[in-house]
């Protein structure tokens, strides 16, 4: 009797046992599970700045390319001459502001020889001065005659005459500096504009040269010689499989315990053989429904509830064997261990 007891009390504890387990929320489990899982990659797409035609090609579907490596080649040959036209410009508008350095420099010494000549006239005018009050006074004394008095005043009113027509000249040459200044000013201008367009042209230049933004495998290549291109249309995408990382949609119910850092367990449907290792690198902000266009409004009174799915960035561990035959959009199983 007693052993039976013991019996369907083992009994009894068990099913207790196994009701709890299979009752408990699906947070508490220690491995987090779900095969809506898919290989990523952030890839980026190339595209001309400019409109033009393809000249050169250089690289092939499925290549692997380095950053900055030449795709292709445009047709230049408008951006060449464009490039020249610029560098001609920037030389006249050079040439121009030398010439009006150089005028400016004439200018200087111009007025240079006003400001002498200018002294000399005020020498002139205080002999001519000095020799008139000297004929008045001898023909007060009776002593000169008036044709010396007559001589002098003329002499007088021709040095006041040129300077101040000598004066005139030197303010005259002054404004005429001022002006050579004024202009020098719109040169230096000019060739900074000059400067800016030629760079402009050497830019747009460059833009023929398509070359790889990051390093990376290229796919979905759209390069075709003598093809014209306008601006803005993708040629090719480059996706850095050697930066991969999985996007997996994970039950809300199953993230209660999940954390950045805890490690993760990753098996590749295209490599069943194989299991890889990686590392929660973050969990997503919102659910994939909350940005959507159109999001679920539950306004009536037929509401049903839906549990929701969050992304879950996994990034794998470095240097794994096989990773190499990892491709975007792969599908693949994550656990999550959340007790570790």
């Amino acid at each position: 009797m007693r052993k039976k007891m013991m019996i369907l009390l083992a009994l009894a504890a068990a099913i207790a046992g196994s009701a709890f387990y299979l009752n408990r929320p699906e947070a508490m489990r220690p491995v987090q599970s779900t095969n809506n899982a898919y290989l990523r990659a952030d890839y980026t797409n190339v595209a001309p700045r400019l409109s033009a035609t393809v000249a050169e090609v250089l690289v092939r579907e499925n290549q692997f390319v380095e950053k900055g490596q030449i795709m292709a080649r445009m047709d230049d040959r408008d951006q060449r001459i464009a490039v020249q036209t610029a560098e001609a410009a920037l030389q006249a508008a050079r040439a121009n502001l030398d010439m009006l350095e150089s005028q400016a420099g004439i200018q200087a010494s111009v007025i240079e020889q006003a400001e002498a000549a200018l002294d000399a006239d005020k020498a002139a005018l205080t002999l001519a001065q000095t020799q008139e009050r000297r004929a008045r006074e001898l023909l007060a004394r009776k002593s000169g005659p008036q044709s010396m008095l007559d001589e002098a005043i003329s002499t007088l009113a021709s040095a006041e005459a040129k300077l101040h027509s000598d004066t005139a000249s030197r303010d005259a040459a002054r404004r005429q500096l001022d002006v050579y200044d004024a202009r020098k000013e719109a040169a230096r201008a000019a060739v900074a504009q000059a400067e800016a367009t030629l760079a402009d042209a050497r830019l747009r230049l460059s833009y023929m040269t398509i070359e790889a933004p990051i390093s990376g495998t290229i796919g979905q290549l759209n390069l075709r010689k003598g093809a014209f291109v306008p601006a803005g249309t993708t040629l090719a995408a480059i996706v850095p499989l050697q930066d991969i990382y999985i996007e997996a949609m994970f039950r809300e119910t199953q993230l209660a315990r999940v954390r950045p850092g805890q490690p993760v367990t990753i098996t590749v449907d295209a490599i069943p053989d194989r299991q890889f290792q990686g590392r929660v690198d973050s969990i997503g902000p919102a659910s994939g429904a909350s940005f959507t266009a159109l999001p679920a409004q539950n306004a009536t009174g037929n509401f049903t509830k839906i549990t929701q799915r969050l992304p879950v960035r996994i990034a794998l561990e470095p240097d794994q064997p096989e990773a190499d035959a990892m491709r975007v959009g792969m599908s693949v199983i994550s656990e999550i261990h959340v007790d570790s």
